[in-house]
């Protein structure tokens, strides 16, 4: 079984999260999330199982924010 890809500016614009908010909240360097949404480079492992997670419900973002 693979991970799917997903489209990263996508996921973070329905969280309503800025590229450093976003960032933050998953856990990886502000540069880092840039050089995937600008394609520079893709994420690997558990980063793109994470993203594929967020980019089915999205709703993940916020409940985790909000302690739910």
């Amino acid at each position: 079984m693979s991970v799917p890809r997903v489209d990263i500016e996508h996921i973070r614009a329905r969280a309503g999260l800025s590229q450093a908010e976003f960032s933050k909240t998953i856990g990886v360097v502000k540069g880092t999330f840039q050089n995937w949404e600008q394609r520079r480079r893709s994420p690997t492992g558990p980063a793109m199982v994470l993203l594929a997670m967020l980019d089915k419900d999205p709703s993940l973002v916020t409940r985790f924010l909000s302690g739910h």
